[in-house]
């Protein structure tokens, strides 16, 4: 059975296990504002999702990992698709997604529907890595209303074509 939820307290040991890029120090706080989703295969921990806000106001896919032996069952868009779900149900339009060039992991969010919507490069020693992709998916309410209204700046913009 398949068991998605919110990472608790008690799930530390296993999270930092598998999320690599955390640091310690931040899983109380994260599991605590309700940022990091656990995936569960029959009670196991088989995977996870972490977010955050973009500019505070945008959910931003950090991390989604699933582990090795739990592959190629559908385990990462079961969890993707919760998330969504859980942000549209939480109010927002747009969700965000990012990973590097050179991995395969595009074509995954691509397939998901999610649309190429910009890059980063970091050149700098210790940071240099591959172009960051990012991608972006709208989020449309259920019955089909935006799901925020439109900034005068929006609107203005939409008029100037």
């Amino acid at each position: 059975m398949i068991t998605i939820r919110c990472a608790q307290p008690s799930d530390r040991q296993a999270w930092l296990s598998m999320d690599r890029h955390l640091p310690a120090g931040l899983f109380e706080r994260k599991a605590a504002a309700r940022e990091m989703y656990l995936l569960l295969s029959d009670g196991e921990p088989a995977g996870l999702l972490r977010y955050s806000l973009f500019w505070d106001s945008i959910p931003f896919c950090n991390l989604l990992w699933i582990r090795e032996e739990f592959r190629g069952r559908g385990l990462g868009r079961r969890l993707m698709a919760h998330w969504e779900s859980d942000m549209r149900d939480r109010g927002f339009g747009l969700a965000l997604v990012s990973t590097q060039a050179d991995e395969t992991a595009q074509h995954f969010y691509r397939r998901l529907g999610y649309g190429d919507c910009g890059g980063l490069v970091l050149t700098q020693p210790g940071y240099a890595q591959p172009m960051e992709i990012f991608f972006s998916k709208p989020l449309p309410p259920p019955d089909g209303r935006p799901a925020r209204e439109e900034t005068e700046n929006e609107q203005f913009c939409k008029k100037r074509g």
